[in-house]
């Protein structure tokens, strides 16, 4: 009797997973961003570092992208996708933040293609540049400036590939998302690339 209610305790666990298993997605890896950066510009003619209109400058940007995914239905979930990346542009550290919620259709397979809507909030930094020194006289210099801290509405749409590697684990072999946020007063356009692992409960 003893065995037979440890049998039947194992097969109840066993099953319980398997339904949990198509209920719950965690995604963590590295992601890939080609941002759309906006800078200031200065000028020492004929006003000392005189501030002229910001201009779009592109540069690579590199992190992690982690989310989570609750299924309610085989086909059907909703995400909370939360994104870092990090990197340079014109010697200074410039860094970008997104936190998107929203649903995610996905084929239940061995091979599984998804695509998702993500709607949220994206925040950027930017360390300051020193401004340009000013020269006697007026001898034209020119230099960038930071316009430092800003955050925007982002959005979204994207779409991806898992391949099951085991039954609680796919590789995310690649995740696009085409990211738009409206940061320091311009509309960025920004593609952005992620892959890693998900863990199924």
């Amino acid at each position: 009797m003893f065995k037979f209610f440890i049998l039947t305790l194992a097969v109840l666990g066993l099953t319980a997973a398997c339904k949990a298993q198509d209920k719950v997605e965690i995604f963590g890896g590295y992601s890939y961003m080609r941002a759309s950066v906006q800078v200031g510009q200065v000028t020492c003619a004929p006003l000392c570092n005189l501030a002229l209109p910001p201009i779009t400058q592109h540069t690579n940007l590199n992190g992690w992208n982690f989310s989570g995914q609750y299924k309610f239905l085989p086909f059907l979930g909703a995400v909370a996708d939360f994104n870092g990346t990090y990197g340079t542009l014109d010697g200074v550290g410039t860094r970008e933040h997104t936190f998107l919620f929203g649903p995610q259709i996905s084929l239940p397979a061995k091979v599984s293609p998804f695509a998702h809507a993500l709607f949220g909030v994206a925040k950027e930094s930017q360390d300051p540049i020193p401004p340009p020194p000013c020269p006697v006289g007026l001898i034209p210099c020119n230099g960038l400036s930071s316009l430092g801290t800003d955050k925007s509405f982002a959005s979204a749409v994207g779409a991806g590939i898992d391949i099951k590697a085991i039954p609680f684990l796919s590789v995310r072999v690649i995740q696009i998302d085409y990211l738009r946020t409206q940061l320091h007063g311009a509309t960025q356009n920004q593609p952005r690339i992620s892959a890693g692992v998900v863990i199924h409960f």
